[in-house]
């Protein structure tokens, strides 16, 4: 909702746990409650944004009044929801189908076509190279100056420069290659050139009975 042009598609999973029907009935709910929800943000920031202008002294509070009319000026698009069986792999690559069926739409996407400098795939070759090493730790974790200094061991990467790798990075982290949380002061030099490991020790540790089990523990 902050995110200027944004796309968000909505995923149902668990898919195999619903009658056919309810599979519908659900998806025309959750669509639903994701307009409703819209519906009452543009209420709310309308409602915030006459408050403030209405005030006595409106200029004091003008820092407040522009972060409040960027964030109604953002458009967000809302494509239909995908339910997905997720034990079945087959619906799984429906999913990927889908999602790579919209990526390409120069209309929700107009950057699509962007051609990038050789030095982004220069890069992203020789990130891959370093994950699938024998020498990479298994968490896949690695300090961002090591990394630099890694990639600026091969020649045609010699004169790689820590500001354009992070730009390139940032690129990498939006497409999924790699995980690189630059906003977190704690993580800002760290890389994650495994991003499955994360998505395993989020497995571990962010489950629906996990109340369950630990209450169950003596």
């Amino acid at each position: 909702m902050r995110v200027p042009n944004s796309v968000v598609l909505p995923v149902g999973t668990h898919v195999d746990c619903c009658r056919e029907e309810e599979v519908e009935e659900k998806r025309r709910d959750i669509m639903a409650r994701i307009t409703d929800m819209l519906a009452e943000r543009k209420s709310n920031l309308a409602h915030f944004i006459n408050n403030l202008e209405g005030s006595e002294e409106p200029e004091f509070y003008m820092d407040q009044w522009e972060r409040l009319k960027e964030m109604e000026s953002c458009t967000l698009t809302i494509l239909n929801l995908v339910a997905v069986n997720c034990t079945d792999h087959q619906d799984i690559k429906k999913l990927e189908a889908t999602i790579l069926e919209h990526v390409k739409n120069e209309e929700l996407f107009p950057e699509v076509i962007r051609v990038l400098p050789p030095i982004y795939r220069q890069v992203e070759a020789a990130i891959v190279d370093i994950a699938q090493s024998e020498e990479m730790a298994g968490h896949g974790m690695m300090d961002l100056q090591y990394l630099l200094s890694k990639l600026s061991q091969q020649e045609h990467l010699a004169n790689l420069g820590r500001e354009l790798l992070q730009d390139i990075l940032r690129y990498l982290h939006r497409i999924g290659l790699v995980v690189w949380y630059e906003e977190i002061q704690h993580l800002e030099s760290t890389v994650f050139l495994q991003p499955t490991f994360l998505i395993t020790m989020f497995k571990l540790l962010v489950r629906h009975c996990l109340v369950q089990q630990l209450e169950s523990i003596s």
